[in-house]
């Protein structure tokens, strides 16, 4: 199979999709890969490690993509490289088609078979492509959320973890998946008192008997919200339905209601957003302030770790891109059923359920 390696576009983004080390398994069983120069190099990945490896460097991504059958990227495409693929072309990476519904259009009238990272369900129910970079951004949004509350970056002045006599940071969590756990191991190794919030109850029973009475656990009810929301220094939404614009759980009155200089970190911002009064901000200008608030909705937050990242995601995504490039993507479906998840857009149509 002929396999594009694309360069990422998004500003800050220095995630890759492939390792040269991937690259040299690919090559050694028979198929070709073309690299756009520059792809891994915020990854510390240089352009003479992928082409000792076995890798053909082109220059622009439209050489790469008129080259390919697969295209891998970490996030989604660009209209213009829509534009350049033709029918039947497969692009593999995180789409989050429902916070895109022009994108969504733009693969559907191009008929590209479009595969996400962020659907593909193992039999368990769990997401394993998602979970190393959910880990990640659920650390991250509470390190993030502790330098935006000092004073310096417009926040209240609180110290996560307070000291022997003053009492740290309250942190509430919505979402007790992925991304929530790992945020809240993350302030209560820093000494926050941390809320998490879940509908469903053996998560939070799970969580209950990992951490005990270090993690205060709640129901996700619009009682608890209205409760727990108005008293946090750092409010972080974790809340992910796989494939679905993320729920609206918190409103703006609810975020009036919060204390000046308090900090919002919405993680499902790339869904969407499950605070309202969140939007889509940047690396480069990642805070802008919302009724006193200080609200964080950069899409992709482990981008700014992108060694660490690249070698958690690529360990995870790369055993299923070998098998679509040895066996075609309908066998491999048939022998690995869980990839089906995978497919958003096939050839003109939605597959997706959470897409229709």
């Amino acid at each position: 199979m002929k396999i594009g390696l694309l360069k990422e576009t998004k500003k800050n983004e220095g995630r890759v999709a492939l390792t040269p080390e991937n690259i040299g398994a690919l090559v050694r069983t028979g198929h070709r890969v073309c690299v756009q120069k520059g792809a891994g190099e915020l990854s510390s990945f240089a352009d003479s490690q992928y082409k000792k490896a076995g890798a053909r460097l082109l220059h622009s991504s439209k050489e790469i993509i008129l080259q390919s059958d697969l295209l891998l990227k970490v996030k989604e495409p660009t209209m213009e490289e829509l534009e350049w693929m033709r029918p039947g072309q497969m692009i593999f990476c995180y789409l989050h088609l429902a916070a895109f519904p022009r994108l969504t259009q733009k693969i559907l009238r191009k008929k590209i078979i479009a595969l996400g990272y962020e659907t593909l369900q193992a039999p368990d129910g769990h997401l394993p492509l998602l979970i190393p970079m959910s880990q990640i951004a659920g650390r991250l949004a509470t390190q993030n959320g502790a330098h935006l509350l000092r004073i310096d970056q417009g926040g209240r002045g609180v110290l996560m973890g307070g000291t022997d006599k003053v009492p740290g940071a309250t942190v509430v969590i919505l979402g007790a998946g992925v991304v929530g756990e790992n945020a809240a191991q993350m302030a209560m190794g820093l000494g926050a008192t941390v809320h998490i919030l879940d509908v469903f109850e053996k998560r939070l029973q799970n969580l209950k008997r990992k951490y005990g009475d270090r993690l205060h656990v709640h129901p996700s009810t619009s009682r608890w919200r209205a409760k727990l929301v108005p008293i946090a220094d750092l409010l972080i939404g974790a809340v992910l339905i796989p494939g679905a614009k993320a729920p609206k759980l918190v409103s703006k009155t609810l975020v009036k209601k919060m204390k000046k200089g308090s900090v919002i970190i919405d993680v499902a911002v790339d869904q969407g957003g499950c605070i309202e009064t969140s939007e889509v901000t940047s690396h480069e200008n990642p805070a802008v302030v919302k009724h006193g608030v200080l609200h964080y909705g950069v899409p992709n937050i482990p981008a700014v770790v992108p060694l660490t990242s690249t070698l958690a995601l690529s360990t995870e995504t790369f055993p299923y891109v070998l098998r679509i490039a040895h066996y075609g993507l309908v066998d491999a479906c048939k022998r690995w059923p869980e990839l089906k998840g995978a497919i958003n857009c096939y050839e003109g149509k939605i597959i997706h359920p959470a897409l229709l």
